[in-house]
């Protein structure tokens, strides 16, 4: 299968640029397979620390290095509607590693924060570091060497990211991740977002949001919006991380208990001590990179992965910029129309067809790599298929060759747009990123008066008072990744929804970060650089003309730019929002993270 130019130009540019970095990072994941896992080798102290809670038999097994021993990263908690399923995860991998004669061990936890949780809470200032503390977290639980592989149970916002960015620390090991699955439909998605609106505007009280809300997040599994959490399980299949066809089962079913047996035999047979080795620093190269941009623009996925991917990509050596992402989106389709980006959730989107039939569409018109590694040990035609369990046997048949829901999942021969969802934007304002698949044509150009706050309470308290009735592009400052961690400001957005029903022009400015669901209000976020860097973002007054033209991928400020530029930087006092709730705890991650559009990270 040939690419098409404009994808291959994109992924060579990035092989380029990324020459150096790559190299070091495979010539290091050499070095660590060479050393291997020698159990037997280890000191009988540090082997009896290792298996001393196991069986006999166990024990027997991993002294002697008979069978591969897989570690188990598990991201559970029963807090979070998404991980309380992995709850049960670990005894069917052990088990399913004990059918085959090999064991298996939790080699330690990650913590997994709800973003939904946190919204607008002095939580959310923790969200984006966790990202790398769940990397960290990763590294601590395999650095006891114990492992020949590694399965990883994660699915919500910072926590996949963070457990790649880990697990390409030990790029030598296999890896499989296992998803958890979608909760079933609860009420319309577009229902909940009225209901919210309403509730802005007064019209309904706490008791109604409340019943929305709990009818809408119901059970256990994930939010079935298309956010980050769904976001990530796409990104694991399609760049071959995950099973094909597994990401959007739901929990609790006999068929995503099988994939999770299967996932653990493929974890086992991936091994080195087999005949069908594959690291996952192997897997995760330059074309699954682009193949999982491509997967992000033709969903309209999640803004969060114009800083995540950048991380993820960062660990393995590989150098991709907000450029990149935003060439691919102007060549890739937008192929499924998922709330934010549509009324349907990602039960329809897996009914229509789900990923095979995307897989298979963006591959037999040129949108994607075939020729890369997968889990699955075949190039990604392995994974234009539908999993099913047939008479108690996993099956894997071949996608639909139509969708059944055409305007949830759509042909690359008739796309919902000719491109993807995401567009980079520029000007004397500096850089951002804003998601276009779910802003209707009429709202993608807005040039008003600035009205700037210096945090999102503010101009809440602003919406409620009524101070904002017309045009305006409201600017949230100080909430970039060094000032207080990069918060979402989800929470902005049923206000800002409100303005636009309206009929006024509206849009928000931010060096903060908006959710995975941003949705129909036109929001340039992740601006760079970040107002506490003083960047021009921190240069804007109230009443300042401004112009957002995401059709054009411009942002400006429109006046005399030489009397812009002149002006002294705004300040704010941020310490007080730096205490409290365990922010203390990260001023080093203040000072030491990177901008947005190099990852927001701490490592690079």
């Amino acid at each position: 299968m040939t690419v098409r130019q404009a994808i291959q130009d994109v992924t060579d540019r990035i092989v380029a640029r990324s020459r150096d970095t790559r190299r070091d990072y495979l010539n290091h994941l050499d070095e660590a397979r060479e050393a291997g896992v020698h159990r037997a080798a280890l000191s009988c102290g540090n082997l009896a620390h290792g298996f001393a809670a196991c069986s006999p038999a166990e024990k027997a097994s991993l002294a002697a290095d008979k069978a591969p021993n897989p570690g188990i990263v598990t991201s559970y908690n029963d807090m979070l509607s998404a991980h309380q399923p992995y709850q049960f995860y670990p005894e069917i991998i052990k088990q399913a590693a004990r059918e085959i004669g090999a064991t298996a061990q939790v080699a330690g936890g990650v913590p997994a924060m709800c973003d939904g949780v946190t919204q607008g809470q002095k939580g959310m200032d923790l969200s984006l570091f966790s990202r790398d503390v769940i990397a960290m977290s990763t590294a601590i639980a395999l650095s006891h060497n114990m492992f020949d592989a590694a399965v990883y149970l994660g699915i919500c916002d910072k926590i996949v990211p963070g457990l790649v960015i880990g697990a390409l620390a030990f790029g030598h090991l296999p890896a499989v991740f296992i998803p958890a699955g979608p909760m079933p439909s609860g009420i319309p998605n577009d229902e909940k977002a009225k209901v919210r609106q309403l509730y802005m505007e007064g019209k309904v009280g706490r008791a109604e949001l409340l019943e929305a809300e709990s009818k809408s997040y119901h059970s256990p599994g994930t939010c079935t919006f298309y956010g980050t959490a769904n976001s990530n399980q796409m990104l694991m299949e399609i760049m071959g991380l995950h099973l094909p066809g597994s990401s959007f089962i739901n929990p609790g079913t006999p068929l995503r208990d099988a994939l999770t047996r299967e996932a653990t035999r493929r974890a086992l047979s991936l091994t080195a001590q087999g005949n069908n080795y594959t690291p996952m620093g192997h897997i995760v190269d330059e074309k699954a990179i682009v193949n999982g941009l491509v997967g992000l623009h033709a969903t309209g996925g999640s803004t969060n992965h114009t800083m995540h991917l950048i991380a993820m990509a960062a660990a393995a050596g590989i150098q991709i910029t907000w450029d990149d992402m935003s060439d691919l989106s102007d060549a890739t389709p937008l192929l499924a129309r998922v709330y934010p980006n549509g009324i349907a959730d990602v039960n329809h989107f897996h009914a229509a067809g789900g990923m095979g039939f995307l897989i298979k569409e963006l591959l037999e018109d040129g949108y994607l790599h075939e020729d890369v590694k997968t889990v699955w040990g075949t190039g990604l035609s392995g994974y234009t298929v539908e999993a099913k369990l047939i008479e108690d046997q996993l099956t894997f048949e071949q996608a639909p060759a139509e969708s059944a829901l055409p305007k949830v999942l759509t042909s690359t021969k008739a796309p919902f747009q000719q491109t993807g969802g995401l567009k980079l934007l520029t000007g004397n304002l500096g850089r951002s990123v804003i998601k276009v698949s779910a802003v209707k044509e009429e709202h993608r150009v807005v040039e008003a008066r600035a009205r700037v706050f210096h945090n999102q309470d503010a101009l809440q308290a602003a919406f409620k008072s009524g101070e904002i009735a017309g045009d305006v592009i409201a600017v949230v400052r100080f909430s970039g990744p060094q000032a207080l961690g990069m918060p979402e400001l989800h929470k902005l957005t049923p206000g800002l929804a409100n303005l636009q029903d309206r009929g006024f022009k509206v849009a928000l400015l931010t060096d903060g970060r908006m959710s995975g669901a941003s949705g129909k209000v036109p929001a340039a976020i992740h601006m760079t650089p970040e107002a506490t860097n003083g960047g021009p973002i921190s240069k804007i007054r109230d009443g300042d003309l401004i112009r957002l033209d995401a059709n054009e991928g411009t942002l400006n400020f429109i006046g005399d730019e030489k009397e812009f530029l002149s002006r002294t930087p705004a300040t704010e006092d941020l310490r007080p929002q730096h205490y409290g709730m365990g922010r203390e705890l990260f001023a080093g991650f203040r000072n030491l993270v990177g901008a947005a559009d190099r990852g927001a990270s701490v490592f690079n």
